[in-house]
């Protein structure tokens, strides 16, 4: 089952923006995801390379010009001779953030819509990603022009988002959407170990599955599911053309009749148990986002629970 988009009684769309963002739970998703990703920030981030680091990777007789500074006394006390640590080399995290910008996430039915809360979700993500020179990267798809923007450190990886951000918001939708595609992309670029934060409905054909599975089995994948209630369940207003956004097919339907809400209902249930059916046997940790209440806050906590 697609997204549909009621087309009559039309409807303004919600408000164009994600919502409150509040200084207190921005500071808490900081720690959250600090928590979250702790094994693999900056200075706890394992390399195959020797150098400055805090991991140790063996120790062994002091040679000349070795850093008198690294001498493992203890060692050295035991066997009488003078023994040096040798360190892995720390790397700093990357994070690619992979993004929605289908004609589906336009849609929206509560506060605000789809894709107002997975830019929230992609600004507050690129908050905590870019912070002790770690480096954001952002891969978009659904639209006229895909995008890929590599990964960038501090401020400029965080304004490099918020511009690709913007300028997706512009642009022209185009047919179903390929987040199979997507996920190839970000796994051809991305080539150290990552932190791979998919923002998406999750809405059409799951060609996503073997391309995820190769994805998850080389980087930590989060994925962030966002939903509009009215997905889930139809009201009853009479007969509506229904459009699904990313198509253009039509259909009428009668939603006086309980019988069909009902059976709507069930079939959108199952069609989102079957989505996170599918992440979880790839490995993937997925967490559901609604445009209905405080999205920011369902996303802290989510991220918090991981950490733990």
């Amino acid at each position: 089952m697609t997204v549909l988009r009621v087309r009559r009684p039309q409807r303004a769309a919600g408000p164009s923006d994600p919502g409150p963002m509040p200084g207190g739970v921005l500071r808490a998703l900081d720690i959250t995801i600090a928590r979250r990703v702790d094994g693999l920030l900056a200075g706890d981030y394992r390399s195959t390379v020797l150098g400055d680091g805090t991991e140790l990777a063996q120790v062994r007789p002091y040679a000349p010009g070795d850093d008198v500074r690294r001498i493992d006394w203890n060692v050295t006390a035991r066997t009488g001779q003078p023994h040096v640590r040798v360190h892995l080399a720390d790397r700093v995290l990357v994070t690619w953030l992979v993004l929605d910008t289908s004609a589906s996430m336009a849609f929206g039915t509560a506060d605000r819509r789809k894709a107002d809360v997975a830019e929230g979700a992609a600004i507050a993500v690129g908050h905590v990603a870019t912070r002790r020179g770690n480096r954001l990267g952002v891969v978009t798809f659904g639209d006229t022009g895909p995008r890929t923007l590599p990964p960038r450190q501090g401020r400029a990886g965080l304004l490099g988002l918020l511009g690709a951000v913007g300028r997706e918001t512009d642009r022209a939708p185009v047919g179903a959407t390929s987040l199979g595609e997507a996920v190839t992309r970000t796994a051809a670029v991305a080539q150290q170990r990552a932190l791979v934060i998919i923002v998406s409905d999750f809405r059409g054909p799951q060609d996503w599955r073997r391309p995820l599975t190769a994805l998850a089995g080389r980087h930590d994948v989060i994925a962030v599911e966002v939903r509009d209630p009215r997905e889930q369940e139809l009201p009853d207003v009479g007969e509506l053309w229904l459009v699904d956004p990313e198509t253009r097919r039509q259909i009428r339907v009668d939603t006086r009749d309980a019988s069909l809400r009902r059976r709507f209902a069930e079939a959108a249930a199952e069609e989102r148990a079957a989505v996170a059916r599918a992440l979880a046997a790839v490995g993937v940790r997925h967490v559901v986002l609604s445009t209905s209440g405080d999205w920011l806050r369902h996303l802290a906590a989510f991220l918090s629970r991981r950490s733990r």
